[in-house]
């Protein structure tokens, strides 16, 4: 999968498609390998939403931190 379509997937869909293979894994219906599969991407799909939590939070901190540098600079003036 290229880089832009992953970053296309909303972490919506992304947890959609971990609580399907949760759910997959959970039946015990799966072969050995089959279910092996389903985990590795699950893994996957669980560090691409992590990734994608850091990155907001990311933003979040530095948005908050702007905000208050403008404010203190209001307070000095």
């Amino acid at each position: 999968m290229s880089p832009s379509k992953k970053n296309s997937k909303s972490i919506e869909s992304r947890l959609s498609e971990l609580e399907a293979i949760l759910e997959e894994l959970e039946s015990g219906d799966l072969e050995l390998d089959q279910a092996l599969k389903k985990f590795e991407q699950g893994v996957k799909l669980s560090r691409e939403c992590q990734k994608t939590l850091e990155d907001a939070e990311l933003k979040i901190k530095i948005l908050m931190d702007n905000e208050l540098k403008e404010t203190d600079e209001n307070l000095d003036q």
